[in-house]
């Protein structure tokens, strides 16, 4: 048990959808609760950091890839119920969309595999919920900005 499980309150959290050349990164998660699914990377807002500070390092830790954060693109509510119905995890989910800077993915111990796809592609894979959605918002933000 980690200090994340049967938590009293939620956990805030951030995640990039990192948009290079018509593709985005997606991850699959070598560990629960999503294990074996693609998702965004990402983590847990550390007290008294700024929400794309947070974005930055985590999407760093994760994959080691810099990146510049550039609008809010949606947001997901995480709620993991055991088999007693306690809640085990609860985590807020805020998805940026982000533009890549520079490197290559390296994996941390969190994440099984990395794939830079196009948005189509998502439909073919086993992904957390709303992942597809947030994509398609991520890449209307980029086109807003420009």
């Amino acid at each position: 048990m980690t200090d994340r499980s049967y938590p009293n309150r939620p956990f805030l959290a951030v995640s990039a959808a990192i948009i290079r050349d018509g593709h985005v990164l997606i991850v699959r998660r070598a560990t629960p609760p999503a294990a074996n699914r693609f998702s965004l990377p990402g983590g847990v807002v550390e007290a008294g950091e700024p929400l794309h500070e947070a974005l930055r390092r985590e999407i760093e830790e994760e994959t080691a890839l810099a990146i510049e954060p550039v609008a809010l693109a949606g947001w997901r509510e995480v709620i993991a119920r055991d088999a007693d119905e306690k809640v085990e995890r609860h985590f807020v989910i805020l998805a940026f969309a982000a533009r890549w800077i520079k490197g290559e993915p390296v994996l941390n111990e969190e994440l099984a595999e990395a794939r830079w796809i196009r948005p189509a592609e998502l439909r073919d894979l086993p992904t957390t919920d709303g992942l597809a959605e947030i994509v398609a918002a991520a890449f209307d933000r980029m086109k807003e900005v420009g």
